[in-house]
């Protein structure tokens, strides 16, 4: 009976210590403490770098342009005779002053030719003087009777004849003369060989490319509008664009012409754009921006302060101390700063969080850093 009645003592006594600790939090155990923290958000410690003010900013809008980065001086030297290619002195990527020696072509037959159209023009200048001195001699014997009209008319003719040919052979001379100057191919103006297209050996055909040379300071976005947004495109107007190849760096000009029809293919218009700042130094690399055809005020966010999940965009806004999930409309993006156009969920001079993380919650208390200052470190030895 005794042993009966401490058993239910023991028991009551166990039951009694666990209620204890299932109403104690401390003695609930780390999952329990765990639950507690989760439901009651910790305090969050921001500085004042780690907060931006919303401020209304010049957006400007217009259409896109695409296309690609072209010199506007450049040169396809292309062979003007039929010869081999004995010699290329300038590779890829080489500079070039004006009249330097690019190209050499074989000149042997065209030297060949030149020599004969010399002889010709000797033998001409010689027939001619012939004729000349036959007919002042007929005039002198026409004076005094001494010779018919007919004789003196046919020596009249030999020497026109003679004169004739002269000209004709001093033409063939020029010509072969000029053929030798091609088998030369000097660059045009001061720049870089961008294309060597022969080697040598290689059989020039009147035509074939041999090189390409270009101006590198004379780069243009050659870019193409949508023709349903070229109305809005004016000459003159700014232009901001990047270039495939140069990462994020931002490029400038202007709108220099417009052309007066759209491609009948793409039906898009052709639009040159100069460029105003930095010139990059490579041709044919794509290009992509937009014309700065209308400028507007608008509340601005940089990317960095938007947090996109899903759907839903949205920011997080410091106001009395508290932290809210504010959900936003975004418009377009500035080309110029990268940053966002906000049309709704923030006011100007809005407080948001720069670059926030993603453990944040609704409603969590916000405390201001005080602000650090830098000591100036103290001299050793005093």
């Amino acid at each position: 009976m005794l042993r009966n009645t401490l058993l239910v003592l023991a028991i009551a006594s166990a039951l009694a210590a666990c209620s204890k600790e299932g109403k104690d939090p401390a003695k609930a155990g780390p999952n329990a403490t765990a639950q507690a923290k989760d439901n009651k958000p910790s305090q969050l410690l921001v500085a004042p770098e780690d907060l931006l003010t919303v401020q209304s900013d010049a957006l400007a809008s217009g259409p896109v342009i695409t296309g690609s980065i072209q010199p506007e001086r450049r040169a396809d030297l292309r062979a003007e005779v039929s010869a081999v290619v004995l010699q290329v002195l300038k590779e890829n990527g080489e500079p070039v002053k004006r009249g330097d020696l690019l190209v050499k072509l074989d000149e042997t037959a065209i030297r060949d030719t030149l020599l004969s159209a010399d002889e010709a023009v000797r033998a001409a200048s010689q027939a001619l003087d012939q004729s000349n001195r036959q007919l002042e001699r007929l005039k002198t014997l026409r004076a005094s009777g001494m010779t018919s009209a007919a004789a003196f008319d046919e020596a009249e003719v030999r020497k026109n004849s003679a004169l004739s040919e002269l000209s004709a052979a001093k033409s063939r001379a020029a010509l072969a003369r000029q053929q030798t100057s091609r088998t030369q191919v000097r660059a045009p103006f001061d720049g870089i060989v961008s294309d060597r297209k022969v080697s040598a050996g290689d059989t020039a055909t009147v035509g074939k490319e041999l090189v390409k040379v270009i101006d590198p300071n004379s780069m243009r976005f050659e870019g193409r509008v949508s023709t349903d947004k070229i109305a809005t495109v004016k000459l003159g107007q700014p232009v901001k664009f990047h270039i495939n190849g140069y990462g994020n760096q931002a490029f400038t000009g202007v709108v220099k012409r417009i052309d007066p029809s759209a491609n009948d293919i793409t039906r898009q218009v052709e639009v040159l754009v100069g460029l105003t700042g930095e010139q990059p130094r490579v041709a044919g690399l794509y290009a992509e921006g937009r014309i700065d055809a209308e400028t507007s005020n608008a509340l601005m966010l940089p990317e960095s302060a938007i947090v996109r999940s899903g759907d839903d965009t949205y920011t997080w806004r410091v106001k009395g101390g508290t932290l809210a999930k504010v959900n936003l409309e975004v418009g377009m993006r500035d080309q110029r700063t990268g940053n966002y156009e906000i049309k709704t969920g923030l006011a100007a001079g809005d407080t948001v969080l720069r670059s926030p993380s993603s453990n944040l919650k609704d409603g969590q208390k916000v405390e201001m850093a005080a602000a650090r200052v830098a000591s100036a470190p103290q001299a050793q030895g005093k």
